[in-house]
């Protein structure tokens, strides 16, 4: 059964993150907040974690549009082929926000992404999972906590989250209410800049 923790994300515990990071580390899969709706994430480097999130999504691993949950921009050039600049100008106009940004993949992708071309890339602006990222020392691979309601596409509730995730994860984190919106997405990958969907995040950032 999973531990459910709770963390302050105006000054969240670094203990209590440090906590997260181990089980992040030892393969463990997490649910945590973000500056949208709450995300189930695992280590990218983790293969076995990679594999349980994709079974709980029910999808191949190798054909999942999982996010890379990144500390800053800094991260990019490990997994994504370089960029120009009127592209790198607004991710440093977007990030952190609520974006995911599909970007060209590069060489250096993870084995079991090798496959892809293009690889969705979020730095949200949540100070828990930006010292999660921080502390792991690597990207966190993520996908958003959508439910099976059909009113409601995602629980804000981090303690239904966990009534409902408890036994297939292995931590909750309570950072207070989540948004009921996701993140806009924004294709990167091309000649022109193409909205793919339109969610939390402004597009004067285009």
């Amino acid at each position: 059964m999973a531990e459910f923790i709770k963390i302050y994300p105006d000054k969240p515990s670094e203990s209590a993150i440090a906590k997260v990071v181990k089980v992040l580390k030892e393969g463990g899969l997490v649910i945590y907040p973000t500056d949208t709706v709450y995300g189930l994430g695992c280590d990218i480097t983790n293969t076995k974690a990679l594999e349980r999130i994709s079974r709980i999504k029910g999808v191949k691993l190798e054909k999942a549009n999982f996010s890379f949950i990144c500390h800053d921009l800094s991260n990019l050039s490990d997994y994504v082929k370089q960029i120009d600049t009127a592209t790198f100008k607004i991710l440093k106009r977007a990030l952190p926000g609520p974006y995911t940004f599909i970007l060209p993949g590069s060489t250096n992708l993870p084995k079991e992404f090798k496959k892809k071309t293009t690889v969705g890339i979020r730095v949200p602006d949540n100070s828990i999972a930006l010292e999660m990222v921080r502390q792991l020392g690597n990207p966190i691979v993520s996908t958003s906590i959508h439910d099976e309601d059909d009113v409601i596409e995602y629980t804000t509730d981090p303690e239904l989250i966990f009534e409902k995730w408890q036994n297939l994860v292995d931590i909750v984190i309570d950072g207070g209410y989540g948004d009921n919106t996701a993140s806009t997405i924004i294709d990167l990958s091309g000649h022109e800049p193409l909205v793919i969907r339109e969610g939390k995040g402004d597009l004067d950032i285009l």
